[in-house]
C-alpha cells in the first residue's frame, strides 16, 4: 500500500489526508503545531492518523510521497530531509487534481485581486446554476471537496505556494490577474523567481484550454514571450489596446468594459457595479472573460457582476459616523494592494498601515500618499521603516505599537468628510494571527467605539 505522508493539519492538509485515506493509502499527517478541533474532529471520523506538536522522522522519510501544505516553506527542516531523501513533494492541488475525473477546473492567481475575482467568478457560476465548488486558497479545501462531493466545476484561488507544488495539475481556464512584488521573503529575495512561480498557472495547458490574463501588466507582457502558449488567449485591459483572435476585454473611456470570447459578448456599466476602482474592474474583466470561456450565458454573467458585493477584507464598509468613513482593507497584505486602494479612493485619507514587512518597495504609493493622504498611522512593532518612508509625504505619521492605539489615533486625526482606511501594505503576524483577525478586530472596535 503507498505510504502518503501529509505535512501541515490546517485546511489544505486535512482535506488532503481525508481525500488519501478515501483512497486507500496509508496515511500519516503531521503538524509541528496543534492541530484545530474541528479538523481533528474530521480526521478522527475518517480514521485518519495524526500527530501534532512535533514530527516522527522515521516515519514521514518512509513515505513514498509528501502532500506539503502551503504554508510550510521550503527551508522548514522537515522539507529539507524530505527533499534529501529524494522523495516527491506535491501540493494539495496536484493531489486532489488527479481525482476530478470529467470536472474542470477554473483556477485564479495573481498578486492582487484573486479573491474578488474567484469569489465573482464562483458567484456567476453558481448564479447559472452551474454545479460548481469552491475552493484553494478560499472556500472549503479543495482535496476535501474532491473526497466528500461531486462537481462539474471547481473554482479554485491560488497562491503562489500552492502553484510550486504542481506538475501534471491543468487549469481548464486559468486566470492571472497581475504579477508585483510579494512574498520574497519565500523566494530568496529573487522577484523573478516569484514571477516563474505564477506563471505555473499556465503549465500544461493545451489548445481547448483559455488563458485569461492583464495586458495592462507589464511584467506579464515580459513573460509571456517565454512560454509556447497554445491555448486560446484572452487579455483584459484599460490602458492597453488589445485584440485577439479568441477574446479579450477592454474598458472604453465611457467607463464600460466589453467581454468578447468568440461570438459571445458582455457589456458592464462599472458604475452600476457594487464593487468600486479601477482595480474592481479588471476583476470583472477577468471574471467575465473567464466564465464566459466556460460556457455562462453573457445576460446571467451581466446580472451576476453587477449584483456581486465587497469581498469580506477587500475595501470592505465598516461603517460611517460624523461624516467619516471608516474602511477594512485588511487584505491588502502588499504594495500593489494599497495602490489600487488608495487609487479608489475619494474623500482625505486617515491610513492605518504596517506590520511585518515583506521586502516593501513603498515608493509607488508615494504620489498617491501626498495627493490623497492626510495622517499616517503606522501600527506595528516596529515601523521604523514606514515612518522613514512617510516621513515629509504625508502631513502627519503617527507611530503606534497596537490596534487599539492606532484606531484612538485615527479617530482623532479623522474629521467630516474624511475616510479611515485600514490598509497594511504588510503581512499581519506581528501583532495577529492572520488578516482576517486584524480586519475583525478592526471592524469591533469601530462597532464599539464609534458607531454605538
Amino acid at each position: 500500500m503507498k505510504r502518503i505522508v501529509v505535512l501541515g493539519g490546517g485546511i489544505s492538509g486535512y482535506g488532503s489526508a481525508v481525500l488519501a485515506k478515501r483512497k486507500g493509502f496509508d496515511v500519516l499527517l503531521s503538524d509541528a503545531g496543534a492541530i484545530a478541533e474541528r479538523y481533528r474532529r474530521i480526521l478522527d471520523d475518517e480514521g485518519v492518523e495524526y500527530e501534532q506538536g512535533g514530527h516522527t522522522m522515521e516515519r514521514i522519510l518512509a513515505a513514498d510521497e509528501v502532500v506539503k501544505s502551503p504554508g510550510i516553506p521550503e527551508k522548514a527542516a522537515v522539507v529539507r530531509a524530505v527533499r534529501e531523501r529524494g522523495i516527491p513533494v506535491i501540493s494539495e492541488m496536484e493531489f486532489a487534481g488527479r481525482y476530478i475525473g470529467k470536472a474542470r477546473t477554473i483556477c485564479v492567481t495573481g498578486s492582487n485581486g484573486k479573491t474578488t475575482t474567484t469569489s465573482l467568478i464562483y458567484k456567476i457560476m453558481r448564479d447559472a446554476g452551474v454545479n460548481a465548488a469552491l475552493g484553494g486558497n478560499i472556500g472549503e479545501s479543495f482535496a476535501y471537496s474532491v473526497a466528500t462531493g461531486s462537481y462539474d466545476w471547481y473554482v479554485l484561488e491560488l497562491s503562489s505556494f500552492q502553484l510550486d507544488g504542481m506538475y501534471d495539475f491543468r487549469a481548464d481556464v486559468a486566470v492571472l490577474t497581475n504579477i508585483t512584488p510579494d512574498h520574497l521573503d519565500r523566494y530568496d529575495y529573487c522577484f523573478q523567481n516569484y514571477v516563474d512561480s505564477k506563471m505555473r498557472i499556465v503549465r500544461n495547458q493545451h489548445s481547448r484550454c483559455a488563458f485569461v490574463y492583464s495586458a495592462d501588466d507589464p511584467v506579464i507582457a515580459g513573460e509571456i514571450g517565454k512560454y509556447d502558449l497554445r491555448m486560446r488567449q484572452l487579455p483584459f485591459a484599460a490602458r492597453t489596446a488589445v485584440a485577439s483572435g479568441a477574446g479579450d476585454a477592454y474598458l472604453d473611456p465611457d467607463g464600460e468594459f466589453i467581454a468578447r470570447v468568440g461570438d459571445k459578448q458582455v457589456r458592464i456599466d462599472i458604475s452600476r457595479m457594487k464593487i468600486l476602482g479601477l482595480h474592481n474592474a479588471y476583476n470583472a474583466m477577468a471574471a467575465a472573460l473567464a466564465t464566459l470561456a466556460a460556457g455562462v450565458d453573457p445576460a446571467s454573467i451581466e446580472r451576476s457582476i453587477y449584483g456581486f458585493s465587497p469581498v469580506e477584507h477587500r475595501l470592505e464598509p465598516a461603517g460611517e459616523r460624523d461624516g467619516v468613513q471608516w474602511i477594512n482593507d485588511s487584505k491588502a497584505t502588499n504594495v500593489d494592494s494599497v495602490w489600487y486602494a488608495l487609487e479608489s479612493m475619494t474623500r482625505p485619507v486617515v491610513w492605518i498601515a504596517g506590520g511585518t514587512d515583506k521586502g516593501n518597495d513603498y515608493e509607488p504609493l508615494k504620489a498617491f500618499a501626498r495627493e490623497k493622504v492626510r495622517t499616517l498611522i503606522c501600527m506595528g512593532v516596529d515601523n521604523a521603516k514606514l515612518v522613514k518612508e512617510f516621513a515629509g509625504v504625508v502631513p502627519e505619521v503617527v507611530d503606534t505599537s497596537s490596534l487599539d492605539e492606532a484606531m484612538r489615533a485615527a479617530r482623532a486625526a479623522a474629521r467630516e468628510g474624511d475616510a479611515v482606511l485600514l490598509s497594511p501594505a504588510c503581512a499581519s503576524f506581528d501583532l495577529f494571527k492572520n488578516y482576517e483577525q486584524r480586519g475583525e478586530l478592526f471592524k469591533e472596535w469601530v462597532r464599539e467605539n464609534v458607531l454605538k
